[in-house]
């Protein structure tokens, strides 16, 4: 596989992985709601998860950049 093959694959498994929190997140919905903590702590961790997958996604991109150069 080549480089840029390798990151498109972490790209998209980073994509895969967003997906299914917010599935996960729809689904806990109606049990969450019923309570403020627990609508506050699903909405933040669901956040909190994409967040960090998008740091890391964006690491591997600026990764990428700098072995381009």
């Amino acid at each position: 596989m080549t480089t840029s093959t390798l990151h498109l694959l972490k790209g998209m498994g980073y994509l895969v992985s967003t997906i299914s929190v917010a599935l996960l997140a729809v689904v806990s919905w109606s049990s969450a709601s019923q309570s403020p903590v627990l609508t506050a702590c699903l909405l933040g961790g669901a956040a909190t998860s994409i967040v960090g997958m998008f740091c890391r996604w964006l690491s591997y991109e600026i990764e990428k950049r700098q072995e381009e150069r």
